[in-house]
């Protein structure tokens, strides 16, 4: 049966809600920009500063640890208050914090000004995922999801390729400044953008009434849907691998190949670009066969994270040189295909007026276990032996994931008939 929303189509006019896609798919990659531009100039800044690559894996750290912190408190604003307000302020904050990184004197105050950055970044995936899903109709969530999440490798590979050029010709600090004013522009755009009515926390019980929910309502609407909570340790599994490429995968070209610092960036960007192909190719295909099989938003990432752990332990134990490099080439295709059919769950099997809250909580879990982890976890390995070491557990990593998402698909249909049919409405 088809819900409210299947029905309705667009929430705006076609063109409208295109416009803003754009707007939401330029925030999210400066958002990667400003977070991964630093990672090419780790040798640069522990060259000038005298700091260890654990110091370094923090300054990953910084943005998702405030981002863990603040996200869920941010998503209830844009859940109950206006999700285009609040992205837009957000990353009015964030870009100016990018800038200020320009004018940090040590580690200390780089630190801090990284902090600031996740602080400003803390509710713009949950607010970026609870817009798509207003403005597209459920048959096209994946896609729409996978598109806009191919902004995060692009922004990666943006930000790593960027740094290693700027840092070898200008100086590692000027490159916080010239990323930071595009993503400026954009956010003062998206504040006069049109939302969407917020909507009433409320469900019809088995006898046509309209109950308003209550705190055990919101609690149970979570924890009673096995394919959620899967798939949130899922994507946290995933997250772990991509942030440490994001990181290291630079370093570890220079270190193992002895590549350098502005090739090694070029060759990682490459990786990261090829996300792009990832993450609309996997919306496109998710949706296709959910046509067919209901589960396939969590069946098709399970297989492709599993192809990704067996090309990155091939690249890792098996190969050199060139044919190595091939496989880190289509393990950026395949490892990003799990996105947009796990985002898409996030919104599928949760109320309408919880959206955000739910991918705020995929973002809590992935940034705690994977994003804020990783980058110290492998600075440490690393200063103990070397980075070559440190990947090593990359590939088990991966296939926890893969086994989380084929459990979360055995229960994705039985949860998506528990959630409320809610109409959206223009503000």
């Amino acid at each position: 049966m088809k819900s409210p929303e299947n029905r309705q189509g667009f929430l705006f006019t076609k063109g409208y809600s295109n416009y803003v896609f754009v707007l939401l798919f330029l925030l999210y990659m400066f958002d990667y920009i400003d977070r991964s531009i630093i990672t090419s100039m780790f040798s640069s800044i522990e060259r000038d500063w005298g700091i260890t690559h654990t110091q370094s894996g923090m300054l990953i750290s910084a943005v998702y640890w405030a981002i863990v912190i603040l996200t869920f408190p941010v998503s209830l604003l844009v859940d109950r208050w206006s999700r285009t307000k609040t992205i837009g302020i957000m990353a009015v904050i964030w870009s100016l914090a990018t800038a200020l990184c320009a004018i940090t004197g040590n580690w200390i105050q780089l630190f801090m000004a990284r902090l600031l950055i996740g602080a400003g970044e803390a509710g713009y995936a949950p607010g970026g995922s609870a817009m798509i899903s207003g403005l597209y109709p459920l048959e096209k969530r994946s896609k729409m999801m996978g598109i806009w999440n191919a902004s995060i490798p692009l922004g990666t590979a943006i930000g790593v390729l960027l740094g290693g050029i700027i840092a070898t010709r200008l100086g590692w600090k000027h490159a916080f400044g010239i990323v930071a004013l595009p993503g400026l522009i954009v956010a003062v755009l998206f504040l006069f953008v049109r939302d969407y009515k917020t909507v009433d926390l409320s469900f019809i019980d088995k006898a046509n009434n309209k109950i308003k929910m209550e705190r055990k309502d919101l609690i149970k609407e979570f924890i009673s849907k096995p394919s959620i909570i899967f798939t949130y340790f899922g994507i946290a599994a995933v997250v772990f691998v991509t942030t440490s490429f994001m990181t290291w995968l630079a370093t570890y070209f220079q270190n193992v190949r002895n590549l350098p610092q502005d090739k090694a960036g070029k060759m990682t960007s490459a990786v990261m670009v090829l996300a792009l192909v990832g993450a609309p190719l996997g919306g496109i295909l998710t949706d296709r066969w959910r046509k067919t099989q209901i589960n396939a938003r969590l069946l098709l990432p399970s297989i492709s994270t599993l192809i990704s752990a067996v090309l990155l332990f091939a690249a890792l134990f098996l190969f050199k040189g060139s044919v190595q490099y091939v496989l880190f080439l289509m393990m950026g295709i395949t490892i990003m295909i799990f996105i947009s059919g796990a985002s898409a769950v996030t919104q599928d099997v949760i109320h309408p007026g919880l959206r955000a809250t739910s991918y705020a909580i995929a973002v809590v879990v992935m940034n705690l276990l994977g994003s804020s982890t990783a980058p110290i976890v492998l600075g440490k390995i690393y200063d103990l032996s070397n980075i070559q070491t440190a990947f090593i557990i990359l590939p088990l990593v991966l296939i926890i994931g893969a086994v989380l998402f084929y459990l979360g698909s055995r229960h994705y249909e039985k949860d998506m008939e528990k959630v409320a049919k809610i109409n959206l409405e223009a503000a």
